[in-house]
């Protein structure tokens, strides 16, 4: 079973596994990962923003024009930001790492 890595906001990292088929958030809820998506993954808000380390970042599918208008309201919003309802694991995610991001509202940073 692939596996993915979640960097939390205290720093910590937490290997887990990562279904086919399912995607960021959904994995994080089932591990007791602090990744809110209030709205369940509708892509209706940006609660569920997740950095993606740079080395991952190219090889997910490009972000839609609505998840990037969802993205432009997330808290501490970099180059390699996502919304976790979004990226939904393939075989070629087998390894992926996610940062949970610090609450700095709208600051563009380059991470």
């Amino acid at each position: 079973m692939p596996k993915m890595v979640f960097i939390e906001k205290n720093g910590n990292r937490k290997e887990v596994d990562a279904p086919l088929g399912l995607s960021v958030l959904e994995i994080a809820h089932r591990n007791g990962i602090d990744l809110e998506g209030a709205c369940e993954g509708s892509l209706a808000c940006s609660t569920c923003h997740v950095i993606v380390d740079k080395a991952w970042y190219d090889k997910l599918a490009e972000a839609s024009e609505d998840e990037e208008d969802m993205l432009d309201l997330a808290f501490g919003l970099t180059h390699t930001s996502r919304l976790g309802c979004q990226i939904k694991i393939t075989p070629e995610l087998d390894g992926l790492t996610v940062k949970l991001p610090a609450a700095t509202r709208n600051m563009m940073v380059d991470k």
